[in-house]
């Protein structure tokens, strides 16, 4: 599959612009992102570019007074983890037990948890804030025995960890098959058993059962989806959920509660948000 690498300049520019740039981005279809000085490096398949969606999105941006500019370029496809190796991807550890870096990588410090992630072109590398406070969400919990969904997967990070952390079953889903098909690749890097990878969206839930659900995804989808997510868990079960905005709480606690959930907690960083929901009796 070919691409679309949109060159996206802002300014004046500041590094959250670039995280704002890349939410309203994703929004539209794009799927990896790479900082750049006074921007952002986008992707997105090249049959789903569209100039009018673009312009929409720099007319919309919720941050007044920045001027945002654009130039397109095919590529070809490429062998991914060679450009993130150039580009951007260096070893990360999260909440002071996990290592996340690439087979690629040499020197890496050592933790608890060192997981192999060879990106391609998913996104889920440990370095965005939601994924960053979604594992670290991960390392406080109990998982031993529970089933666990990682919907939206990307890279399959979040799945790979609970499996490490001893869930009973690990399902990962996601509706792009460059993130399917990465999944796979990078679970079998980590040499861990028991996870599930299914190609799809929500129409996948019905019928199963999850004691933990994670989903750091996007705001709209989840407020489209959530419901479906309280079907999977049994009283008392746990839907993590990020890729959203503080601002964005209201709205997630108010459909949380619509679909019989209650926030147990909140956490942030960088306005980046992650929420703890847990299904009532």
């Amino acid at each position: 599959m070919d691409y679309i690498e949109l060159t996206v300049k802002m300014r004046p520019f500041e590094e959250y612009l670039g995280d704002v740039m890349a939410a309203c981005l994703a929004g539209i279809g794009y799927e990896s992102f790479v900082p750049a000085d006074d921007g952002l490096l986008a992707y997105v398949p090249e049959d789903a570019y569209a100039e009018d969606a673009l312009a929409d999105v720099a007319a919309a941006f919720p941050v007044p007074g920045v001027e945002i500019r654009w130039e397109a370029r095919r590529i070809p496809q490429r062998d991914w983890n060679e450009e993130w190796e150039r580009n951007y991807f260096q070893p990360i550890v999260v909440g002071n037990e996990c290592v996340i870096h690439s087979s690629f990588h040499r020197d890496v410090p050592r933790a608890k948890y060192d997981i192999v992630i060879d990106p391609k072109m998913a996104f889920g590398t440990g370095h965005h804030e939601t994924t960053g406070l979604m594992i670290e969400e991960l390392l406080g919990m109990e998982l031993a025995g529970r089933r666990v969904l990682d919907m939206g997967c990307g890279t399959s990070v979040l799945a790979i960890l609970a499996a490490m952390r001893g869930a009973m079953d690990v399902t990962a889903i996601d509706i792009d098959p460059w993130c399917t098909d990465n999944s796979r690749d990078n679970v079998e890097l980590n040499h861990v058993a028991g996870i599930r990878i299914l190609l799809g969206g929500a129409e996948l839930l019905a019928g199963e059962r999850f004691d933990v659900i994670l989903a750091n995804i996007n705001r709209n989808i989840l407020l489209a989806d959530m419901s479906r997510y309280a079907a999977c868990l049994p009283s008392g079960g746990e839907l993590y959920m990020s890729g959203f905005y503080t601002d964005d709480i209201p709205a997630i606690e108010a459909e949380a509660a619509r679909c019989g959930m209650a926030l147990a907690h909140t956490r942030e960083k960088h306005r980046w948000a992650v929420v703890k929901a847990v299904k009532n009796n």
